[in-house]
């Protein structure tokens, strides 16, 4: 179900909300609507934003690493719950403070996140294809 929100904003802020909208290529509503719920996902996990880059936008710890980066290299850690966090802490730099950011996030929005760890892996699978058949015709 959607429902109808009207908001009256300033002109300026209007101005950028157009000016970001023809760059994005989004309607406003659009724009805003996904401005509106990444702003009330980073209130309700401090410590998390929102980039984006060809492949969408996405969360990412604030001065960090992406939050399925931080999932993928806990399920890749080897050891018990505590030695994994102390591990991926160790190997990243990253605190227990910023782990638990990702794995909050993590927990509230699973499906996303685990979207974006089978979107890079079949990326890295397609580009290993790739490399492999380039090394093989210049072996011939």
């Amino acid at each position: 179900m959607s429902r109808h929100l009207s908001v009256r904003v300033g002109d300026e802020l209007f101005e950028q909300l157009e000016a970001q909208s023809r760059r994005s290529g989004q309607s406003r509503s659009a724009l805003a609507k996904q401005l509106l719920e990444e702003g009330l996902r980073m209130e309700q996990h401090p410590g998390i934003v929102f980039r984006a880059d060809p492949g969408g936008r996405r969360a990412g710890l604030m001065g960090g690493p992406d939050v399925w980066e931080v999932v993928s290299a806990l399920s890749s850690a080897d050891g018990g719950e505590a030695e994994s966090l102390a591990e991926i802490g160790e190997r990243t730099g990253l605190s227990t403070d910023e782990i638990g950011a990702a794995l909050r996030y993590y927990a509230d929005h699973t499906d996303e996140v685990a979207d974006w760890i089978r979107r890079v892996e079949e990326e890295a699978e397609r580009a290993e294809a790739n490399w492999r058949r380039g090394l093989s015709l210049l072996r011939k």
